[in-house]
């Protein structure tokens, strides 16, 4: 005779404590989900930071906190303790050197003040920052993809947005945490169409990390179908007006620093040469021209001028992706905030290793691959999601001799 009586006993032993875990208050939830995928990023980023030699940010086996405030993270030290630099550094044949102009002041300038309330050190206080934005991320997210989603979607939709391949940005000193805040702050609020209260959000993302001009895009196309959709979707009294004003603002914004770089260096292509500085090492000094980098950047990758093959693949491969039924169910504006962060993206960014940690912008993708309920599926996600993880911080956060694949 087959023994069947344990196995329905031990399910619904798992039931009832999954049960009891999603009877707790929604933000707990959120929060012990966020902590444990902390946990494990913590515990790989331990491993590495043991076996790590002395390299050019820390000795060898450094502290943890020393560990993840290496690469742009110094550069976010530098700003924080002597601000911005008013004459631009130039290499011996002339062209302006990599500098701090590339990064942006709120989230330096936010672990300063932490720093002097505390009295933290540096790489203690920038960690903190970090971390609990992305906690505040996480709940916020939460709330985003409830205004699409369920609640058992939403919440494997923040199992997702924990366990990313690039989630341990969450927990070093980068100001992709803080940004990602922002960010979700302001696509709630654009959602639930609360456009003036979008006005400071939109000016304090603008200066954490590049975002004021695609969320313009956004704003425009935004602004643009409600009024082709007016009878369906009428405006409220001044909410035309509020949208219009809120666009102009993040394009306003989004000119922001370049032109912040220009008044200080008294060069008007202070901010773009400082970019382009970081992608001489693979093509050389030359002049920004919308649309080419992906093009340029495959070129280089693949060794040959067929590189334009793989870009044209990428850009179908995302237009199938947005077109595919879970993405559509994020509903339009999320919708058209990844088609214009990706257009601002393929517009002016040379991608190479740094390219993973800049699409973490397109988070709400984490909604989308939260839709599908099969529990062997999710359980496949979270241990791919990991994996990459691992080969994320393999790759592009550990110091290797010489490295040429920064996060």
């Amino acid at each position: 005779m087959i023994e069947t009586g344990p196995a329905p006993r031990r399910s619904g032993e798992r039931d009832r404590r999954t049960d009891t875990f999603l009877k707790m208050p929604w933000w707990l939830v959120v929060i012990v989900v966020f902590a444990a995928a902390r946990a494990v990023t913590t515990a790989f980023m331990l491993v590495l930071a043991a076996a790590q030699p002395e390299n050019a940010w820390t000795a060898a086996s450094p502290r943890y906190i020393d560990f993840a405030s290496m690469w742009d993270g110094r550069w976010y030290n530098i700003i924080a303790v002597s601000g911005y630099p008013t004459v631009l550094p130039l290499t011996d044949d002339g062209h302006v050197g990599e500098n701090a102009w590339a990064f942006m002041p709120v989230y330096p300038f936010v672990a300063r003040i932490v720093m002097s309330l505390t009295g933290a050190e540096w790489a203690l206080a920038a960690v903190g920052v970090s971390l609990a934005a992305g906690f505040g991320a996480a709940l916020v997210t939460y709330r985003l993809f409830r205004e699409r989603l369920d609640a058992g979607a939403s919440l494997f939709g923040v199992v997702v947005f924990s366990v990313a391949p690039v989630s341990p940005l969450f927990q070093v000193a980068y100001a992709e945490s803080l940004h990602l805040l922002l960010l979700a702050v302001a696509l709630l609020l654009l959602l639930r169409r609360h456009y003036l209260l979008l006005i400071p959000v939109v000016v304090v993302m603008g200066f954490t990390r590049p975002s004021g001009l695609a969320f313009a895009l956004l704003l425009v196309l935004h602004v643009g179908i409600r009024v082709i959709r007016r009878r369906q979707d009428p405006f409220a009294r001044g909410d035309l007006a509020a949208a219009t004003i809120l666009a102009v603002v993040s394009g306003v914004v989004g000119l922001g620093w370049p032109a912040s770089a220009w008044a200080v260096t008294g060069s008007i292509t202070a901010y773009t040469d400082t970019e382009l500085a970081w992608r001489s090492a693979y093509i050389g000094y030359q002049h920004l021209v919308p649309f080419t980098p992906w093009f340029q950047s495959l070129e280089w990758w693949t060794g040959s001028r067929w590189g334009w093959v793989v870009v044209v693949a990428i850009v179908i491969a995302f237009v199938a992706m947005m077109l595919s039924r879970p993405v559509r169910a994020l509903g339009l504006d999320l919708r058209l905030w990844l088609a214009s962060y990706a257009l601002y993206l393929f517009a002016v960014f040379f991608p190479q290793s740094s390219t993973f940690r800049l699409l973490l912008p397109l988070f709400p993708l984490a909604a989308a691959i939260a839709v599908p309920r099969s529990r062997i599926y999710r359980v496949l996600v979270v241990a791919v999601s990991l994996v990459l993880q691992w080969g994320w911080l393999l790759i592009a956060w550990r110091v290797d001799g010489y490295d040429w694949t920064p996060p």
